[in-house]
């Protein structure tokens, strides 16, 4: 795929600025038409963002709601710089599928080096079953698994609203998540193929490890949401159940806030870290990772972005000629 971003800056949104009050009355009700909306299907139908084509779908609407004053050519870039990203994840959504086909999937593996790492902790037990022994309730609902379940929920969430904002407010800096988005789904996906492993849950299910609950998604029912995770969990039925190493949803939330440390003050470092590591708790307990994978996921971040950053240094001079290019064929053209 070929990231292209502007270098000139978006035309400046005067209602934003409370510039136009009837424009910033037809933002704020466009919004709230789009949140009316998007809920609704949530509640009744199952989160959207879970699919590559309803995510782009949703987050198109939402663009189009911020800058509903804007003409629809403005709107319809949206559809031309995300196009190439929709298809590559559909197809990483598809293939991830074939990546456990006839082959026999690591498992005592990952059991063994959780062991090894924290096997003096939890009395030589993973510490998915360690968690669950002394948290996991399979009569209640409390408070940790609702946290876990809207952290789970979150995995869905996170990247693709980040990267709308950055195409909102700043195409470079959205371009370079974007690279590190798709060069870490590939990592991710091709490392299933090659070394396909399986999860907790996974090995317990077949008596490699004491009982696991899958929990992922348990406190739904219990708040009310009966239809809330309903994608998620067909996701989590039709999905490759031997995608586990690395846990890209770890590195996800790892790389959301690795991306932005750089710009934020340091005494806010421990508030983003809490959250890869949060998230982390959630797929350790629920019994979709391994803390191995979650270590695995957590380098793969960091080969990432050292990649990125020698991807951005090859295109930076390729990208100025062509700049300089344009801008001359643009003279000559006015001349």
């Amino acid at each position: 795929m070929t990231l292209t971003s502007r270098s000139e800056a978006p035309a400046p949104d005067n209602s934003a600025l409370g510039g136009s009050i009837p424009g910033h009355q037809r933002r704020l009700k466009a919004l709230a038409i789009w949140s009316v909306a998007f809920t609704a299907w949530w509640f009744l139908l199952g989160l959207p963002l879970t699919d590559p084509i309803l995510t782009f779908l949703w987050l198109w609407a939402a663009t189009i709601a911020w800058r509903v004053d804007r003409p629809w050519r403005v709107h319809l870039g949206f559809a031309r710089d995300w196009a190439a990203i929709v298809v590559l994840l559909q197809v990483y959504n598809l293939s991830r599928g074939f990546a456990d086909q006839g082959v026999v999937p690591h498992a005592m593996e990952m059991v063994a080096a959780d062991r090894y790492m924290f096997g003096w902790l939890t009395d030589g037990r993973v510490p998915t079953l360690w968690l669950q022994q002394h948290l996991y309730d399979p009569g209640n609902i409390h408070w940790w698994d609702v946290c876990a379940s809207w952290v789970y929920f979150s995995h869905f969430v996170a990247t693709p609203a980040v990267a709308v904002v950055l195409w909102l407010r700043d195409r470079i800096r959205w371009a370079a998540f974007v690279l590190r988005w798709i060069l870490l789904s590939a990592a991710g996906l091709a490392t299933y193929f090659l070394y396909p492993a399986a999860p907790p849950w996974w090995a317990a299910r077949y008596g490699l490890i004491d009982p696991v609950e899958r929990g992922s998604t348990r406190a739904w029912d219990a708040l009310g949401l009966h239809g809330a995770g309903n994608l998620i969990n067909v996701g989590q039925d039709s999905a490759n159940p031997v995608a586990a190493m690395p846990s890209l949803h770890t590195a996800f939330a790892l790389m959301v806030v690795a991306f932005f440390l750089p710009k934020v003050r340091r005494r806010w470092w421990p508030l983003l870290l809490a959250y890869p590591l949060a998230m982390t708790f959630t797929l350790v307990y629920s019994g979709e990772h391994y803390m191995i994978d979650v270590f695995m996921g957590w380098t793969y971040v960091g080969l990432v972005f050292v990649v990125g950053a020698l991807v951005e240094r090859w295109w930076a001079p390729i990208s100025r000629a062509r700049a300089a290019r344009a801008a001359e064929a643009s003279v000559a053209a006015k001349a």
